[in-house]
């Protein structure tokens, strides 16, 4: 039987080195921490004495970003004693991602029957928090007409639906534009009065759409295929209205083995590296304050770009 590491007074870069070390042939490591929850009005870092021995307080939260950091997800914490927890690291599955699945047809990467289907970001809590402030931010109760681009199971609506009086909701123009078949399927099944289109949404032009009081992206706007700068001033100058607003949802995160991870990837990087992501999100924000919007940044797993006309 294998012994336990309990830390006390090591400091975090020392135990980072060491589990770091120990994942790499191992597939989980487990040790012994002080239990928080025994310790009140403290800072993690701090040194505490408990029944004569010292530790250094470290919340919950500590472990848990810890764990995110060494691409492992986190047991629920047992408790070994009065004033010890056991922890457990687990090794993320890195094949197990829709990121780099392969798939028979790109047009159902995201479709019904695609790992990403699985995907709640509505219970996702930094998600869902800032897409509700985002709505808020715009006014979602005055808005009349909606675009969302890249809709796939209309999950940002079923957000709006909640906010928006029963009534006034269903005088909503909602339109949705996703290549999914089978995504927007689920979609007119959950919003029959909303109008849905099975298109590129590079192929927008071709639709005769009208003019919308918010066009919203969620994920959407960074894929590869969308020369995304040009596409953006295009969506701004011919879809909204003149007092309409946008939301844009940028991804800052890998969904892996069930797991929301923070940081966008890049190629080549073996890490979370945000120079893409920062550029169109600054871009976005430059062009947009020309164009007499007041725009916020907010978010972290998701960044979410919101813009309001100005007056």
């Amino acid at each position: 039987m294998s012994v336990i590491v309990k830390y006390t007074t090591e400091p975090l870069s020392e135990i980072l080195n060491f589990i770091t070390l120990s994942l790499q042939d191992n597939d989980k490591f487990t040790f012994e921490a002080l239990n928080p929850d025994i310790i009140d009005h403290t800072f993690s870092g701090e040194i505490v004495d408990v029944n004569g021995e010292l530790f250094i307080n470290r919340g919950i939260k500590v472990w848990v970003n810890l764990a995110e950091l060494l691409g492992c997800k986190m047991t629920t914490p047992e408790k070994t004693s009065k004033h010890l927890i056991k922890i457990t690291f687990k090794k993320l599955d890195t094949s197990n991602s829709f990121h780099t699945m392969p798939i028979p047809k790109k047009e159902e990467k995201y479709g019904s029957d695609s790992l990403f289907a699985r995907i709640s970001k509505n219970e996702e809590p930094t998600f869902l928090y800032h897409y509700i402030q985002a709505l808020k931010a715009v006014n979602i109760n005055q808005r009349k007409s909606i675009l969302n681009l890249g809709v796939n199971r209309a999950d940002e609506f079923d957000v709006i639906q909640a906010l928006v009086d029963n009534e006034a909701f269903k005088t909503i123009n909602l339109v949705g534009i996703d290549h999914s078949a089978s995504a927007l399927k689920i979609s007119k099944q959950k919003f029959p009065q909303a109008s849905f289109f099975e298109t590129d949404i590079n192929d927008i032009n071709k639709l005769n759409l009208d003019r919308f009081d918010l066009i919203m992206s969620i994920g959407t706007m960074q894929s590869p295929s969308i020369n995304y700068k040009p596409f953006l001033m295009s969506l701004v100058q011919n879809y909204l209205n003149e007092n309409g607003a946008i939301i844009l949802g940028f991804p800052n995160s890998r969904w892996t083995d069930g797991e929301l991870i923070y940081g966008a990837k890049a190629p080549n990087y073996s890490y979370s590296e945000m120079s893409l992501l920062f550029n169109d999100v600054i871009f976005a924000k430059k062009y947009l304050q020309q164009k007499k919007f007041r725009v916020t940044i907010t978010g972290r797993e998701y960044i979410f770009l919101t813009a309001t006309k100005i007056g």
